[in-house]
């Protein structure tokens, strides 16, 4: 399958997880992926593996917090293939905390990784997908469609991200722009490992946040990425689409 064959996208969060993921299956498709992560030696290993399997890619270090960060990953990949199809925002972060207990610092840390990052990037990007007619896939959650025990930074920064890809969706569609959404539950992650709960953690309410049947790895999610940033969604925007074992059904 080559849906990407001559086609660019740039994947936040590539370091790891979903963002690895579904690096490896755009490339798999025949993309350039630009591999986006905080940290170096995650981006570069995921571009060598990349790489090794007789992929394009290239590693690039952005804090998606930081506006200019943003701006200049947006102009070093486009310096670098020419060009932008697909825009993949799954950098994020998860914490969860006694809404009492909040810190400002953790709230405001939350909402500038999850929330304005993705903007930084939408924003930053628009201009080239614009002319290349592309495709906008943004990383919500299980979260953004119901509540959260403990996690009231993580589920309004993710419900601001199905938000505003809504409303790009509407803004871009005459442009010949499609924004969608991805809501996962359950997977398998890093970032979904290394969790640490409060002590006042309700663990009669877990099953709200686990699957029928069970957890899943980051690559169940990958095939739903690509599809929606490929032109198989041609007719698909504005969707928020739950990959999460049937959690909330």
């Amino acid at each position: 399958m080559d849906r990407f064959k001559d086609k660019v996208a740039l994947i936040t969060g590539a370091g790891a997880g979903i963002g690895r993921a579904a690096a490896q299956r755009i490339a798999a498709e025949g993309g350039a992926v630009f591999c986006v992560d905080l940290n170096e030696e995650a981006a570069s290993e995921t571009a060598s593996l990349i790489v090794d399997a007789g992929g394009q890619a290239t590693a690039h270090v952005c804090d998606v917090s930081d506006e200019s960060s943003v701006n200049a990953c947006i102009e070093a990949c486009v310096a670098c293939y020419g060009s932008l199809y697909a825009l993949v925002n799954m950098a994020g972060m998860l914490r969860f905390d006694d809404t009492q207990m909040l810190e400002s610092a953790d709230w405001q840390k939350v909402i500038d990784v999850n929330l304005t990052g993705t903007l930084y990037l939408c924003r930053a990007a628009l201009p080239h997908l614009i002319t290349s007619g592309g495709s906008i896939v943004n990383a919500a959650s299980t979260a953004a469609l119901s509540g959260l025990p403990c996690g009231v930074a993580y589920s309004a920064s993710k419900g601001g991200v199905l938000a505003m890809t809504r409303s790009i969706a509407v803004e871009y569609a005459k442009r010949g722009v499609r924004a969608n959404c991805i809501c996962p539950g359950d997977i398998q992650t890093d970032m979904a490992r290394g969790i640490d709960f409060p002590a006042s953690m309700d663990w009669e309410l877990m099953p709200r946040i686990q699957s029928i049947s069970g957890p899943k790895p980051p690559e169940t999610v990958a095939g739903l990425i690509a599809m929606l940033a490929s032109e198989d969604g041609v007719h698909i925007t504005g969707e928020d689409v739950r990959v999460d074992g049937g959690t909330l059904s």
